[in-house]
């Protein structure tokens, strides 16, 4: 059969927002302003201050760089289709944009597993820590996450961009997604969506587990200290962390671990904007508001 390959693609944005388009670009504009300042203070400060130049606060610049980059990745695109009832993106800009997303999601997996075990060499190793956590061991536990997340992504994309799409251009959704993309294709994408579900167990299932072995471990070993004040002083460390992997890891499984079939648009929307929008947001306002290191260097950064 003659068919034409459709070579853009039309985003509808977040829906029928009944008039209310400029009250949603206006509130989530402003959304976009606080995550991209407060993920960059973050970066600023650690990098400007010697107190903060520890293992810790190294990998969480990189959680909010990779924060920064799925917002700006998205968010953008969204506000132009609240504005404009819809945005045109290019087929080839289309599958940039989900394979830096995908890229990013999958390098925040590893990277809060990283934190993780951060967190348990200081707790439960703490005479071994720095000889463990030496400059060298910092730099490749960071760019390990960064390399699996724009290598493994490939296992979605490169099928993606092989699809045919060929009766419609239309996304009802806010960036081009896995679900929204194969709802959309003429091709018979079972397959794909059996093996990004398969690949999606490891990718997001063992970095879980490793989390939660890791804080197990942390748990029975604050239960060993024998002052209130410490046990209260080490978990603080751990809180912060503790639920921005929450948060992160419930949209994840909420969005990809479940089967697509068994979403509905609408809810599909909903977990995709806590986790692109709200999410980045809320990791710097949790370390900020939990973290006592930062508050102090926040303070005397507003005192100057």
């Amino acid at each position: 059969m003659n068919q034409t390959r459709v070579t853009e693609f039309i985003l509808l944005g977040v829906g029928n927002l009944h008039g209310f388009n400029i009250v949603f670009f206006v509130l989530f504009l402003i959304v976009f302003l606080f995550t991209f300042m407060g993920n960059l203070l973050i970066i600023i400060l650690v990098c400007a201050n010697a107190h903060l130049q520890s293992p810790m606060y190294y990998f969480l610049c990189h959680l909010s760089f990779s924060d920064l980059v799925i917002s700006m990745n998205v968010v953008p695109n969204m506000l132009s289709a609240s504005v404009f009832r819809g945005k045109i993106m290019t087929f080839v800009g289309c599958i940039t944009q989900f394979y830096f997303f995908s890229g990013t999601t999958i390098t925040e997996c590893f990277l809060l597993s990283v934190m993780s075990y951060d967190r348990y060499l200081a707790i439960c190793s703490p005479l071994r820590y720095s000889s463990i956590m030496d400059f060298r061991c910092q730099v490749c536990l960071s760019l390990w996450p960064w390399f699996l997340g724009f290598t493994l992504n490939l296992i979605a994309v490169m099928p993606i961009s092989n699809f045919n799409f060929c009766r419609d251009n239309i996304i009802n959704h806010f960036y081009c997604d896995l679900f929204p993309l194969q709802k959309l294709s003429c091709s018979d994408t079972s397959l794909v969506e059996l093996e990004v579900f398969l690949f999606s167990m490891p990718i997001f299932i063992l970095p879980c587990g490793f989390i939660i072995g890791t804080y197990v471990h942390i748990f029975f070993a604050i239960t060993k200290i024998p002052s209130t004040t410490g046990k209260q002083k080490t978990f603080s460390t751990c809180s912060s962390h503790l639920i921005v992997v929450g948060t992160f890891y419930g949209t994840l499984i909420a969005k990809y671990m479940i089967p697509s079939k068994g979403h509905s648009l609408l809810i599909n929307k909903i977990v995709s904007l806590l986790h692109t929008v709200f999410t980045p947001l809320f990791n710097p306002i949790i370390y900020s508001l939990k973290n006592q290191d930062i508050r102090m260097t926040l303070k005397k950064v507003s005192n100057q």
